[in-house]
C-alpha cells in the first residue's frame, strides 16, 4: 500500500482536507493518505471543519499533528501546499507542490472554493496512479 503524506505549515486547512477526501476516495487497498504540519495549529479550522461537513466528511475531531521523522519515513509521495522553505525535503519521497490559499481567516465562500480546488487535484491524482475506489 502507498502512503501519501500531505503537508502544510499548521495542518489546520489544506492537507486536513487534502487527507481526508484522499481516504474517501481512495481504494484503501492500494493506497491511504495522512496529513502533518511543520508547525502544527491547536486545531482544525472551524469553517474547514464546516465545508468539509457539507461533503459529507467530519473532521470535528482531528487534531493537527507535527510532521516528524516517524512520518516521514512512512510515505512514499509527499505533497507540499503552500509552504514553501517550511516543507521538508524527504531524499527518496516523490514530492508534488500543490500552491493553494491557505483557509484561515477566510471567509466560507472562498474555504468551499479552496475545498473544491483540493477535490479536484485529490481527483486528478487518484485518477493518474490508478487508485481510486472501484
Amino acid at each position: 500500500m502507498i502512503t501519501v503524506l500531505f503537508a502544510c505549515v499548521h495542518n489546520a486547512g489544506r492537507s486536513q482536507m487534502a487527507a481526508a477526501l484522499f481516504n474517501h476516495l481512495a481504494d484503501p487497498v492500494k493506497a491511504r493518505a495522512i496529513s502533518a504540519g511543520t508547525e502544527p495549529a491547536v486545531c482544525v479550522h472551524p469553517n474547514v471543519v464546516k465545508v468539509m461537513n457539507e461533503v459529507g466528511i467530519d473532521l470535528s475531531a482531528l487534531v493537527p499533528q507535527k510532521l516528524d521523522e516517524t512520518l516521514a519515513v512512512s510515505a512514499a509521495m509527499l505533497v507540499t501546499m503552500g509552504c514553501g522553505e517550511a516543507c521538508p525535503v524527504l531524499p527518496g519521497v516523490e514530492r508534488q507542490d500543490w500552491p493553494l490559499s491557505d483557509p484561515n481567516g477566510q471567509s466560507i465562500e472562498a474555504v468551499r472554493e479552496i475545498r473544491d480546488e483540493v477535490r479536484r487535484r485529490v481527483v486528478a491524482l487518484l485518477r493518474e496512479r490508478g487508485w481510486l475506489r472501484p
